[in-house]
């Protein structure tokens, strides 16, 4: 999977009150209805709003009229946004008949007049296109689901969790260069969620971009310096890099945050082994084993630290770090006994002390595994 999955909470409100509409005598009663429907909560009231507004659109001069169809629409997506089990028995073309009518009416020239009207209908079909689009998601249809997030994007342009929804389907279809972009998209403001990083960080990550799967990260960081995943998600690219002095500055951090974990444990210490800070190193190699005794890697890296330190200080055959390298590298070899670099270490360091009999073996073993 391209990303973590995003959990979605169903969205149940873009708003809260029925604007207040101007009245003429031909609309009271619609507007009427819209007032007992706010005081009472009850659907009879907006049924009775539709069937007001309806019986005033009935010639082709009604059709024309803008200010009768934007209560029509306003009544029409009330309808839609709060009767949710349908209890007022609309047709199944009502939603299309609704958002076909608004689309038109955004058009008019003068529907500048009605911007509060048209922006509670606009935010009304927003809702309902999510509320659909969840209902194929759970069906795992998201091209439908993707459909409808993009139209509800186009009521409700400001709602900036819609993003989110689209990014999280066109994820979902594989289509990877939208879904990063939606993604990154989110990162920086108020709404930028650590996932949301994440999921774009592994989407550029996966086509081989970790400048742009960096530069999300850090700015998720920006926004959210005390997120764990997005820290280790910094520290994994620099340690795959292998950039180990931009690494080294996210260590006390990520090392106080994971106290218990052997491969944590493991990456600090080959970034201070690669950094020449030799006593940290062991320590960490010596704390990672200690929280996994079976690991290979930090036993034998532990090996090749004490050789090395024999190495600098100039040390003879008999010094304590070549007896440490020699106890480390064997377990290592008794871990994973076909290790190529492993047993190429120990020829090394029996070379150093004059095990014949062990030099033997190894280099019998080295022919055997390279067919040499």
């Amino acid at each position: 999977m391209q990303g973590r999955k995003i959990l979605l909470p169903v969205l149940l409100v873009l708003f809260t009150t029925f604007t207040a509409f101007s009245q003429t005598e031909a609309l009271k009663m619609v507007v009427n209805n819209l007032a007992f429907y706010k005081q009472k909560k009850d659907l009879k009231f907006l049924g009775n709003a539709k069937k007001t507004v309806d019986s005033l659109i009935k010639s082709s001069a009604d059709s024309l009229d803008l200010e009768r169809n934007v209560y029509k629409v306003v009544v029409y997506s009330a309808i839609l946004y709060t009767d949710t089990l349908n209890k007022l028995n609309q047709p199944e073309s009502f939603f299309s008949q609704t958002s076909e009518l608004v689309d038109n009416l955004s058009g008019k020239r003068k529907i500048y007049k009605f911007d509060v009207d048209m922006d509670y209908a606009k935010n009304c079909l927003a809702d309902v296109c999510i509320r659909k689009a969840f209902v194929y998601e759970n069906k795992s249809d998201f091209v439908n689901a993707l459909d409808l997030f993009e139209r509800a994007k186009k009521y409700a342009p400001s709602f900036e969790k819609i993003n989110a929804y689209i990014a999280y389907s066109n994820n979902k279809l594989g289509n990877l260069q939208a879904a990063a972009k939606y993604y990154s998209d989110l990162i920086g403001g108020d709404n930028t969620k650590a996932e949301y990083a994440e999921a774009a960080a592994n989407i550029y990550k996966s086509f081989g971009d970790t400048v742009t799967a960096l530069e999300i990260v850090k700015k998720g960081r920006k926004v959210l310096p005390n997120d764990k995943s997005l820290l280790l998600d910094e520290a994994n690219i620099y340690n795959n890099k292998k950039d180990y002095l931009s690494l080294v500055n996210l260590l006390p951090a990520l090392l106080d945050i994971n106290t218990n974990n052997a491969d944590i444990s493991f990456v600090a210490a080959n970034c201070y082994d690669h950094l020449n800070q030799y006593d940290k190193a062991e320590t960490l190699y010596l704390r990672a084993i200690e929280l996994n005794s079976s690991a290979y890697g930090p036993i034998f890296n532990l090996g090749l630290l004490y050789f090395r330190k024999n190495k600098i200080k100039q040390e003879g055959a008999g010094a304590p770090n070549v007896a440490r390298a020699v106890q480390w590298l064997e377990k290592a070899s008794e871990i994973s006994p076909n290790d190529i670099n492993c047993l190429e270490a120990l020829q090394m360091v029996y070379t150093k002390t004059g095990n014949k009999n062990q030099i033997n073996r190894i280099n019998n073993k080295l022919k055997q595994l390279t067919n040499q």
